[in-house]
């Protein structure tokens, strides 16, 4: 909430579901670029932020509306007037965000990492949808991959919903810092991002059938942000475990790629790709979160829309047919992820043939 008279603070992570107003001479600073650009008119203390999602944030009621100035702007030949755009609006205050989360949109040096902690965190024994247990050693035949793609409450519920999927979990990968806590790692002093553990019968889902879900649910060319959760720990990234995995991922990675490019996404795809990277069991409140009472629906994902091409288009020569996707495009058209939200689906799994 607003403080009243305003109290001068910065924070290294604002909390989800808000809207605060910030005050600092970074703020000042930023927005009097702004201005001398001559895109936006307004007060630095006029900003409020919103972590809830561009519509959300277009709505917010600051204490002083940023007023654009009317001017043309010129890309391809054509002009529009910015003053009647929501949309440059919406891009400007994210822009203003981003530019005072600079310093967490570094990935940290290990040296430079918080020490951590050799104890594992503590998770509940069965999954809450699944009912399957979630940590290992897991029943003979399962795979296991990881995946990030901005918040992992949203992540994971689009993957535990996918039939074949045995379990799921929540946690932190890709950094230094052995076991961390969500605010460590919401800090930037890790070096992690927030991840989804996933594991498959690979009978019945296939490795490339998870990668579709991963690519369709979020945009990979959000640098370090998903939305308008900003930080290294909302980076976009995919975590092999096999060579075979590896394999998979790249030519994956270079097929949507150049998919959302033919789309008019120029920026090109943000997404890392590391193997054998330590997976980190996040804190037990946050592990199926979206199915459990109580639970804010909150999702930050910005599918795109566009859907990752056939298999057959971007297989590597030396992987076989047996990891051609099981799902059928049945399965999509009723299923898959959609420009907007990517949790407003029931939070039960999908049962084979419902679709």
């Amino acid at each position: 909430p607003r403080a009243t008279p305003p109290i001068a603070r910065t924070r290294t992570s604002l909390p989800r579901n808000c809207v605060r107003c910030l005050y600092s001479p970074r703020l000042m600073k930023v927005a009097s670029a702004l201005q001398a650009s001559g895109l936006v008119s307004a007060s630095a203390k006029s900003f409020a932020t919103s972590t809830r999602s561009p519509r959300c944030l277009a709505a917010a009621q600051p204490r002083a509306t940023p007023s654009f100035r009317k001017a043309s702007l010129y890309q391809g030949g054509a002009s529009f007037s910015a003053s009647t755009s929501r949309r440059v609006q919406v891009t400007a205050m994210q822009g203003l965000f981003r530019a005072l989360m600079a310093d967490k949109l570094k990935i940290p040096e290990p040296a430079d990492c918080l020490p951590g902690r050799d104890t594992p965190m503590r998770v509940p024994e069965l999954h809450y949808v699944t009912k399957n247990q979630m940590v290992g050693p897991y029943p003979e035949g399962m795979e296991v991959a990881v995946f990030a793609n901005g918040c992992f409450w949203g992540t994971e519920k689009a993957f535990w919903r996918l039939p074949g999927v045995f379990t799921t979990a929540v946690g932190y990968c890709g950094g230094t810092t052995p076991n961390p806590t969500y605010e460590e790692t919401c800090s930037g002093r890790t070096g992690h991002t927030e991840a989804v553990q996933v594991v498959f019968d690979p009978k019945k889902v296939a490795y490339t059938d998870l990668l579709r879900l991963y690519w369709q649910s979020h945009d990979p060319t959000q640098y370090m942000a998903q939305g308008n959760d900003v930080g290294t720990q909302y980076r976009s990234g995919i975590y092999p475990v096999s060579d075979t995995q590896h394999k998979l991922a790249a030519a994956s990675w270079k097929a949507y790629d150049a998919a959302l490019k033919q789309s008019g996404k120029s920026e090109g795809i943000c997404s890392e790709i590391k193997d054998n990277v330590k997976f980190y069991y996040a804190e037990d409140y946050h592990q199926q979160y979206l199915a459990k009472p109580g639970a804010r629906p909150y999702c930050s994902a910005q599918p795109t829309g566009v859907p990752l091409p056939p298999f057959a288009e971007w297989k590597p020569e030396d992987v076989g047919d047996d990891y051609a996707p099981k799902l059928p495009e049945a399965y999509w058209a009723k299923h898959a992820p959609r420009p907007g939200c990517t949790i407003n689906f029931p939070n039960g799994q999908v049962q084979e043939g419902d679709w």
